[in-house]
């Protein structure tokens, strides 16, 4: 009984470490198609969002939800990882706006770059206390699913009210919220609470763009230097 036991145990390590293995590969993976995205959306023009901010800002995150739905109907597929690269490149291409105005600062790439380096040191620094630590953080889900619906509330009624001071708190708490969904995400993995590696990529994924839109914003209103 012993022996089964410590077999199953070591069965369950093995394949937890082949998901969380594979999850960083495909969220490596995913980089790529999110630059590209990135770098064809600084060369297109969002007029659209200029004539109607509202429409265009729920159109994107209609866009975005509606990607979502598919990558997670076709993840048990080759489909699912098509879905989910096709995914990261369209969100790299919404990321077009708010680097366009980025780079309008003079230390703009500076900004970007610090953005991107602090979402990747939080991001490493998760995973790895979630990694090794062993800790079971599954207790957070129900806190965070509701922080989240209130951030999506939240955001979408600043969408009319366009106050400066909401946005800064909603992004400052953006980044508490979506660094403990990285802590979460990981530590799923680890027990066992996800085993398809294309939503844990996913899940990832949207907990590092978020991360670091928010990180971007801050720094762009208390560092940005205007030419």
């Amino acid at each position: 009984m012993q022996y089964q036991t410590a077999t199953q145990a070591g069965t369950f390590t093995v394949e937890q470490n082949k998901v969380l293995r594979n999850t960083y590969m495909m969220l490596a993976l995913t980089m790529i198609p999110t630059v590209i995205g990135a770098f064809v959306g600084i060369s297109m023009s969002f007029s659209f969002l200029a004539a109607s901010p509202i429409m265009g800002a729920l159109l994107m995150f209609g866009a975005m939800m509606g990607m979502m739905f598919a990558v997670s109907a076709l993840r048990n597929s080759v489909w699912g990882i098509v879905a989910l690269l096709g995914f990261t490149f369209v969100a790299g291409v919404l990321l077009g706006p708010i680097l366009q105005v980025a780079l309008h600062f003079s230390n703009g790439a500076q900004l970007v770059g610090m953005a991107a380096g602090g979402t990747g040191i939080i991001f490493f620094s998760l995973a790895t206390i979630a990694t090794v630590t062993k800790k079971d953080f599954s207790f957070m889900g129900k806190f965070l699913f509701i922080g989240l619906i209130l951030l999506i509330v939240a955001s979408l009624a600043n969408l009319f009210f366009q106050i400066p001071a909401m946005s800064l708190t909603i992004s400052s708490i953006a980044v508490l919220i979506f660094s403990a969904f990285i802590l979460y995400d990981v530590s799923r993995i680890v027990h066992g609470g996800e085993t398809n590696y294309v939503m844990a990529t996913l899940g990832l994924f949207m907990s590092i763009y978020n991360l670091f839109l928010s990180l971007l914003q801050l720094l762009m209103a208390f560092s940005g230097e205007r030419e």
